[in-house]
């Protein structure tokens, strides 16, 4: 996973639109997709997504990062 970059794992996972889809494309699991989208958020200080038990949205600095 650590070869994958970070907005490359980003735009995955906004492509998917979940955690659990994310995890299957990639062979891991939710929570260690999960945890790798901490890890970008911490070190870039923002949060970049909004997320419920249902759903992931972008925050306007998730799609500033993407784009």
């Amino acid at each position: 996973m650590d070869s994958f970059s970070d907005i490359g794992f980003f735009a995955l996972l906004v492509k998917e639109g979940s955690m659990a889809a994310t995890a299957q494309e990639l062979g891991l699991t939710p929570p260690a997709v999960s945890k790798r989208l901490a890890q970008i958020e911490k070190r870039l200080g923002v949060r970049l997504l909004q997320r419920t038990t249902r759903q992931i949205s972008l925050t306007p600095e998730g799609e500033t990062y993407l784009n």
